[in-house]
């Protein structure tokens, strides 16, 4: 029961990063548009464009994984996975999720390792003075969810099977 609730909890968090990751990706199109028209209908280039959608593109790239794996939207070789019986499948799936979990946890490392060094570093952005930790505080959020939610739907499906009497 436990488990389900903190599966649940991991899911709706995964949902509002992952919205944040589409309202980080709105921004950048209104921002590039802005630049685009800006370059070649008014002829006064903006600076910032670039450097600001480039850091932007770091969160948004990682603020869908926790939502990807709550929607089973990972590519996969399903033809294993059909050849398999049902319990060769939870298997072939708790392998998944362990492998998931060990790259989640070495990118939630190096994520909140940047994050920490760019906080105690004070670094900025080279054009808009922006603090570095400021983008890469999301990404290293949206890794430790992801793989916090690996690490709870792998002990879902290990308690799961263990109740089927696998």
């Amino acid at each position: 029961m436990l488990l389900r609730k903190a599966q649940h909890a991991l899911e709706r968090l995964a949902v509002w990063l992952a919205v944040l990751g589409a309202l980080i990706v709105l921004v950048q199109t209104i921002w590039i548009s802005y630049g685009v028209f800006m370059r070649y209908v008014v002829g006064k280039p903006d600076g910032t464009v670039t450097e600001a959608t480039a850091l932007l593109l770091f969160p948004a790239a990682l603020l869908g994984l926790a939502f990807a794996l709550k929607e089973d939207a990972y590519p996969k070789v399903s033809f294993l996975l059909d050849a398999l019986g049902p319990r060769g499948r939870r298997v072939m799936v708790s392998i998944n999720l362990f492998l998931m979990i060990v790259v989640g946890i070495f990118f939630s490392i190096a994520g909140v390792e940047a994050t920490l060094r760019a906080y105690a570093s004070g670094t900025a952005s080279e054009i808009l003075l922006w603090p570095r930790y400021l983008f890469w505080l999301p990404g290293a959020t949206a890794l430790v969810v992801f793989t916090a939610y690996a690490f709870i739907r792998l002990l879902v499906e290990l308690s799961s099977s263990n109740d089927r009497g696998d």
